[in-house]
């Protein structure tokens, strides 16, 4: 992923509404939600969140697509994984970075 796409992602996430309104789509799932509907979950204005969602899909992280006199949004997730796989691209130092679980403890025979 290039750097730029990275900052412009980031940016866009960098903001209170548009980071509520982008973790909404992703619990949607790939079907999404329309927008009035992520206006009335979001309790915020049907502009102001159409101001939002514009800086969210020019970032390259939501996609839309009309239906009748509806328009759903939903989360780009390649772009996602894109950003975070970018993030995540050197972890650790190339070591595993999941947690490693505790072994149980044995209990003391009485």
């Amino acid at each position: 992923m290039e750097i730029k796409r990275v900052v412009d992602a980031l940016g866009a996430l960098a903001q209170d509404t548009r980071l509520q309104a982008f973790r909404l789509l992703v619990q949607a799932g790939p079907a999404g939600i329309a927008a009035t509907e992520i206006a009335q979950q979001l309790r915020i204005p049907t502009n102001t969140l159409s101001f939002h969602l514009k800086a969210l899909s020019h970032a390259g992280l939501i996609l839309s697509r009309q239906e009748g006199r509806f328009i759903y949004y939903s989360a780009n997730y390649e772009q996602m994984d894109s950003l975070l796989g970018f993030l995540t691209e050197n972890c650790c130092g190339g070591a595993s970075c999941v947690p490693i679980p505790a072994a149980p403890r044995r209990r003391r025979a009485p």
